[in-house]
């Protein structure tokens, strides 16, 4: 048996962990506690996925949608807690991926790692894409393209204001962490404080009490289950804000005291989502000055803000989202970066070692940055002239980080159930007697609603002309062929390849990446 030297110098303890998986310590610590804090609920990002998805909820499953934020809140919070405890004993880059590895084994945790990378370059786009639905709101200036009534105007436009965004993200992750995080910092400081206000401001112009909650606007008509159907597809519009919370762990390795630090901020990332936009969605609805008209599911909550706010406010909080917009791309930026740096030093991806060169002069690996930035503005493309197909593409992302959350609770579950799962000691977090059920709810709520997100309803998939079946069942063809395609690429080429890089590995491991014990 081979023994691993453990790293010795100022930060040593902090990077214990990574000699497990062999590595050396490479990325600079520069992070502390409200930093990795600030990476996590930057990706839920309150502002911006309220914003962007409430006139998808509210359409589909009118007021009564609401309930669907406690419902996902719930079980996307025993996953949290799933990796509040990984994070106590593994927090690394690319957090899902090395935690799918270790405790499942590495086919699956390069199966986890591939779907959460290319969820995260799609999510960038679908983020990058909110700017067209707040700016041209604030002043008619911002619609570039035509006067917006035009066949192609907003999706082309969107496209414009997308790009810039990801040019900027694209930019700061390259001058390193630590710019980065100052920006990350001071714009989710600034949505904080943006939504206290407006969660004052929409109860201080409530208009009716919050049995409005209560109604459903008729919504189930359309379906043999009646109210059932219709709430399980406005679910999705909650479904999709709130995950992301593992970028606090992602961002381990430039972590101090990573450890106690990391599983603190995914939860409090979670909850602070849940409560703060969950105030927010409620008072929206009982401060609006009608539940009747399209402009609530169409416009969604800047119509509400401009609605009971009045131009002048309003357009000031528009202002917000706008920022909470520009630090979440930020986020998805920053952590699809470390997720491909991660998979990269194991060489399990193409040129790896390329991939995988931290920068000496800013600390950071450049050329993902990139990369994954030229990436993000290939698929805008798509939505041009195509928005349909791109509304199909975003949810697709979704269901595979879904997915990718399960090829780590699924495992983990099993290693419970074996008795090899070992949490952190030393007063770090842990699950205690309450992990297997946790565990358990886990798994089922990402199974049920992985199953929720990927069924092929015309009303999600095909809702508007051209009506074709390859659109109703995109969700299931393409994750069918990212999964399969690239599982096959793995297998028959680049697992043969994988392990540790030389050039990252901890001077006297010896155990690659393919040889990682479970624990």
């Amino acid at each position: 048996m081979s023994t691993t030297e453990h790293p010795t110098g100022p930060h040593s303890h902090d990077d214990a962990e990574l000699a497990e998986f062999g590595y050396k310590p490479e990325l600079k610590r520069t992070l502390g506690n409200f930093h990795t804090f600030a990476a996590g609920i930057s990706y839920i990002s309150i502002l911006t996925g309220t914003f962007q998805l409430f006139y998808f909820g509210y359409g589909s499953g009118g007021p009564a949608y609401w309930w669907s934020w406690p419902m996902v809140f719930i079980g996307q919070f025993m996953v949290a807690l799933c990796f509040a405890e990984l994070a106590a004993r593994y927090p690394v880059a690319g957090s899902v991926y090395n935690w799918s590895k270790k405790i499942g084994n590495p086919h699956l945790g390069w199966l986890a790692g591939w779907m959460m990378l290319i969820a995260s370059i799609v999510s960038i786009s679908a983020v990058a894409l909110a700017y067209q639905l707040t700016l041209p709101q604030i002043s008619s200036a911002f619609q570039i393209v035509g006067d917006g009534t035009g066949t192609y105007d907003v999706a082309t436009n969107a496209v414009i204001l997308a790009a810039v965004l990801i040019f900027f993200t694209t930019l700061v992750n390259a001058f390193g962490v630590k710019l980065m995080a100052r920006i990350n910092t001071a714009g989710v400081f600034i949505e904080l404080i943006a939504t206290v206000v407006l969660i004052v401001l929409f109860a201080v112009h409530i208009t009716r009490g919050p049995q409005v909650v209560m109604e459903t606007n008729g919504t189930g008509a359309d379906y043999g289950t009646g109210y059932l159907g219709a709430f399980l597809v406005a679910s999705l519009a909650s479904a999709y804000v709130m995950y992301g919370f593992d970028t606090a762990s992602s961002l381990g390795e430039e972590c101090l005291d990573p450890s106690r630090n990391a599983p603190r901020a995914i939860i409090r990332a979670i909850v602070a989502s849940f409560v703060l936009g969950g105030l927010i969605l409620l008072l929206a609805l009982m401060s609006v000055s009608s539940l009747k008209g399209e402009k609530l599911s169409t416009d969604g909550l800047q119509y509400v803000v401009l609605n009971v706010l009045g131009p002048t406010a309003g357009k000031a909080m528009l202002w917000c989202v706008l920022i909470a917009v520009t630090v979440c791309a930020l986020a998805v930026h920053t952590a699809a970066i470390r997720l491909a740096f991660a998979m990269a030093r194991d060489n399990n991806l193409p040129a790896s070692s390329r991939l995988a060169r931290v920068s000496p002069r800013f600390q950071t690996p450049i050329l993902p940055t990139v990369i994954i930035g030229i990436l993000a503005l290939a698929i805008l493309v798509v939505n041009i002239r195509q928005p349909q197909i791109f509304t199909v593409v975003t949810s697709i992302g979704i269901i595979m980080i879904y997915l990718a959350y399960l090829g780590v609770t699924a495992p983990m579950l099993v290693a419970r159930l074996r008795g090899r799962w070992r949490p952190a000691g030393d007063g770090k977090f842990s699950l205690g007697r309450w992990g297997l059920l946790v565990n358990i709810v886990a798994v089922v709520w990402g199974a049920g609603m992985t199953l929720n997100l990927i069924w092929p309803r015309a009303s999600v998939y095909n809702a508007t002309a051209p009506y074709h079946w390859y659109l109703r069942w995109g969700a299931v063809l393409f994750v069918a062929v990212i999964a399969g395609g690239g599982f096959a690429y793995y297998w028959f080429i680049q697992r043969h390849r994988t392990g540790v890089l030389a050039e990252h590995s901890l001077e006297g491991a010896a155990a690659p990446a393919t040889e990682v014990n479970s624990p």
